[in-house]
C-alpha cells in the first residue's frame, strides 16, 4: 500500500508558534487555504483511492479543494490528529516546544513508555494511528491519502519506516502541507520521499511560520536544523 502523509496548511497558530493540538483548533490562514488549494496538482499522478482527515479542522480544511479534485469524500478519523501537548498545550516559549519535541523523538526512537507532561504516552499515540493504517490494509487499499499533523507524521513515519528514525526526522522539516510518502503492508514500510526529496538526499533546512514543529530541536545535546505539530 502507498501511503500519502499530508501535514495540514498553515494556521493562526503556526504563524503565533502555538503548541495548538486540541480539537477542533484553529481554522487555516489565507496561505494555508492556498496551500491546501495547490494540493492537487501537486498529487496530480497519484491514484488516490481513499482520503482521510483527522477531525481538527485545519485538517478538514487542507483536504477539501484535493477531496474536489480526486472525487472523494474526506472520511474523519480520530487516529490522525495531533499528538496532544498535555500540560504543554498553547504554550508558545522555547522550553516548552523543545520539551514537546523531546517526548516526541523519543517515542521514534523507541521509548514508547515515555509520557508527554499532563498528555498521553507512545503505546497509546502510535496505537491510534496504527488503528487507521490497519483499517486501510484491511479493506485492500493502494492509494491513501492521510491529513494529518506535523509532529504525529513525523515521529509515525519515524517509528514506522525501516530508513527513517529519530534522527532523520529530526533533521529534516515538514512543512505545511508537505508529504511523506511510505510503500509496504502490516510487515513493514519504506520512506519513498520527503517534502518531494528522495530519502537520502539532503537535509531540508528553513521554516516559514510552519509552527513550533518547525523550529531547531536539539537530540542527545547537538542542535539540529529546523525540523516540523
Amino acid at each position: 500500500m502507498r501511503l500519502l502523509l499530508i501535514r495540514h496548511g498553515q494556521t493562526p497558530s503556526n504563524v503565533r508558534g502555538l503548541l495548538d493540538t486540541a480539537v477542533p483548533g484553529p481554522g487555516l490562514t489565507r496561505l494555508g487555504h492556498e496551500q491546501a488549494r495547490a494540493l492537487p496538482d501537486a498529487l496530480a499522478g497519484e491514484p488516490i483511492e481513499v482520503l482521510l482527515a483527522s477531525t481538527a479542522l485545519r485538517a478538514r480544511l487542507t483536504a477539501s479543494p484535493l477531496a474536489e479534485a480526486v472525487r472523494l469524500d474526506v472520511e474523519v478519523r480520530d487516529g490522525l490528529r495531533e499528538i496532544s501537548a498535555g500540560d504543554l498545550e498553547l504554550q508558545a516559549d522555547p522550553q516548552a516546544h523543545r520539551a514537546y519535541m523531546s517526548v516526541v523523538f523519543g517515542w521514534t526512537a523507541g521509548d514508547l513508555g515515555q509520557r508527554m507532561p499532563g498528555g498521553p504516552d507512545g503505546h497509546e499515540t502510535f496505537a491510534r494511528f496504527d488503528a487507521v493504517v490497519s483499517e486501510l490494509l484491511a479493506a485492500g487499499v493502494r492509494t491513501a491519502a492521510m491529513v494529518s499533523h506535523g509532529a504525529m507524521i513525523r515521529s509515525w513515519a519515524g517509528a514506522r519506516a525501516a530508513n527513517l528514525g529519530a534522527d532523520y526526522v529530526a533533521r529534516n522539516i515538514l512543512g505545511n502541507t508537505g508529504v511523506v510518502v511510505l510503500e509496504g503492508d502490516g510487515g513493514g514500510w519504506e520512506a519513498l520521499s520527503w517534502m518531494g526529496e528522495s530519502v537520502g538526499g539532503r537535509a531540508l533546512g528553513g521554516s516559514l511560520a510552519d509552527g513550533p514543529a518547525g523550529d531547531a530541536v536539539r537530540l542527545n545535546g547537538r542542535k539540529r536544523p529546523a525540523a516540523g505539530p
